[in-house]
C-alpha cells in the first residue's frame, strides 16, 4: 500500500473510530455457495481477479471452501489498486468511517504495526508452537506487533546483489559464500577494481539507484542492521537517538562514496545491468525471471548482501510483501484466523509461486518447489530470506520513516548533505506523527 493512502486512513482515524457495527448481513443462499450451518467469511484483496495473483487467490478460496464445506464460507472481494496505489486503500479507509470492514483483508507487511496501533486490525487467534514453526521466521516477525501476531504472510520477498558471472570472471573477482559477504570496505575495493573494466564498457562498477519511495528502505536498510543501527525504538515509538546515530550518519555517507568515487551514475541509466555495462544490481528477486525471460545472454548470478565491517552475524536482508489479517470487525475470529492460515498456507504459496514467482512464506513450500534447489539463484535467494531475512521496521508511524530515510539516503547521497544534519531533521518530522501514540 502507498505510504501516502495510508497516512489518509490515519488522519482520517484520528477523528473517528471502529465502535460502530455497519458491517454487511449477509445470510444463506444471498452468495452462491454458501449455505445454511455455515460461517460467513468475508474477505477483500488488493487485485483484480484477471491477473495471475488474483487467479491464485481465487483458486485459494474456492480450495478453502471446499475443504471446510459445511463449516466456513469464505467469500472473497477483489479490489484493485490504482496507479497511485489508490483504489484498494481507498475502500478501507471509506469502511473504517461507516464500520464496514470485512472479516479479513490483505495488508502490506510493514503497515502491520500501524494498522494494529489504530484498531484496524485484531491480533489472530492462537496459532500452536507448530503451526507458527511451518512460516519462515520473517514471516512471524513481520506480523507482530507488541508481542501479538497480527497478520501471516500470503507471500515473502526479497532483495538480491546480483552479478554478471563473465564480467567478474574477467576481473579476477570470486564471489563469498552467504555465511561471508564482502565487508563494506573490500565492496568499495572490488568496485574500485573493477572501475576500469567497466569504463571500456561504457558503463559502471554498480548499476544502482537513490529511488523515491518505499523501494529505497526495502533495498538499502540492510547497511543499516549490518552496521549495528536501527530505525526505531523496540516498541515503536521513539526514534531520537536510532534514526539518527552516528551509526546510521555512517551508512549515507558510505552511499555518498559510491557516487564520489564513480561507481555508479548519479542519473538513473535504464537497463545498464541487463545491457552488460555493470558487474552489480540490487533489485528485487523478480530480477531473476527478467533476466531468464528477457535477457538470456546475461550470465546471472546471486552474491552475498555486502555487510559492514562491523557485522555481528545476525539477520539483515531485506524481507516483506502482502499478508493477511483479522479486521477488528470479525466477530468469529476463529473463522477469520482459519481463512488467514490457509490463504498464508503451503498450497497457497504453491499457487502464487507457480503463478506470478512470489516467493512463499512457509518452509515447507519451498521444499515442494523443485526451482529453490535446482536453480543456483532463487536458491541463493531462499537461503538468505530464510537464513539473515529482516523485516522492516515496526512502528505506527511507518511511512513517515520509509519516507525520511529514502530523503535522507537521497540528499546525502547524491547531494553531499551533512548525513547527520539530514537524519537530525527527519527525526523531528517523525517526532511529529509519533506524538499522537505517546502517552
Amino acid at each position: 500500500m502507498k505510504k501516502a493512502m495510508l497516512a489518509g486512513i490515519l488522519s482520517l482515524l484520528i477523528a473517528t473510530s471502529l465502535t460502530s457495527c455497519n458491517k454487511k448481513n449477509v445470510k444463506p443462499g444471498d452468495v452462491a455457495g454458501y449455505d445454511a450451518g455455515e460461517t460467513y467469511i468475508s474477505m477483500w484483496v488488493h487485485t483484480i481477479e484477471d491477473t495471475p495473483e488474483g487467479e491464485a487467490y481465487k483458486e485459494s478460496v474456492e480450495a478453502f471452501n471446499e475443504k471446510y464445506d459445511g463449516q466456513y464460507f469464505a467469500d472473497v472481494e477483489f479490489i484493485p489498486r490504482n496507479d497511485s496505489g489508490g483504489g484498494y486503500s481507498d475502500k478501507i479507509n471509506a469502511s473504517v468511517m461507516s464500520g464496514d470492514l470485512p472479516d479479513v483483508i490483505t495488508v502490506d507487511g510493514p503497515n502491520v504495526a500501524a494498522y494494529a496501533s489504530n484498531n484496524i486490525i485484531q491480533p489472530l487467534a492462537d496459532l500452536t508452537d507448530e503451526e507458527r514453526s511451518a512460516y519462515l521466521d520473517s514471516i512471524i516477525d513481520q506480523g507482530t506487533y507488541n508481542g501479538k501476531l497480527y497478520a501471516l504472510g500470503a507471500m515473502e520477498s526479497s532483495v538480491g546483489l546480483y552479478y554478471n558471472k563473465d564480467i567478474l570472471e574477467e576481473a579476477g573477482i570470486e564471489v563469498p559464500d552467504a555465511d561471508h559477504p564482502w565487508t563494506f570496505s573490500e565492496f568499495s575495493e572490488i568496485l574500485e577494481q573493477l572501475k576500469p573494466l567497466m569504463e571500456e564498457k561504457n558503463g559502471y562498477p554498480l548499476d544502482m539507484t537513490f529511488p523515491v519511495g518505499e523501494t529505497s528502505i526495502y533495498y538499502y536498510a540492510p547497511f543499516i542492521w549490518s552496521n549495528g543501527g536501527d530505525f526505531v525504538s523496540e516498541d515503536g515509538l521513539t526514534v531520537d537517538g536510532i534514526f539518527n546515530s552516528p551509526e546510521n550518519a555512517s551508512v549515507l555517507e558510505y552511499f555518498r562514496s559510491f557516487v564520489d568515487n564513480g561507481y555508479m551514475s548519479e542519473a538513473p541509466i535504464d537497463k545498464l545491468f541487463e545491457s552488460g555495462r555493470a558487474a552489480f544490481k540490487f533489485d528485487g528477486a523478480w530480477e531473476v525471471n527478467t533476466i531468464y525471460e528477457s535477457y538470456p545472454d546475461i550470465n546471472l548470478g546471486v552474491a552475498p548482501y555486502i555487510v559492514s565491517d562491523n557485522w555481528d552475524g545476525g539477520r539483515y536482508t531485506p524481507t516483506g510483501s502482502w499478508a493477511y489479517a483479522a479486521t477488528s470487525k470479525a466477530t468469529d475470529l476463529e473463522a477469520a484466523t482459519e481463512l488467514v492460515k490457509w490463504m498464508s498456507g503451503v498450497d497457497s504459496g504453491i499457487r502464487l509461486f507457480e503463478k506470478t514467482k512470489n516467493m512463499p512464506s512457509t518452509y515447507e513450500a519451498y521444499e515442494s518447489i523443485d526451482l529453490f534447489e535446482e536453480d543456483e539463484n532463487y536458491k541463493a535467494l531462499y537461503e538468505q530470506l530464510r537464513d539473515y531475512g529482516h523485516p522492516r521496521p515496526h512502528t505506527p508511524v511507518y511511512p513517515q520513516v520509509s519516507t525520511s530515510f529514502q530523503q535522507a539516503l537521497e540528499s546525502v547521497g547524491l547531494s553531499g548533505k551533512d548525513a547527520q544534519e539530514e537524519l537530525d531533521k527527519s527525526v523531528e518530522r517523525i517526532d511529529a506523527k509519533l506524538k499522537r501514540y505517546v502517552r
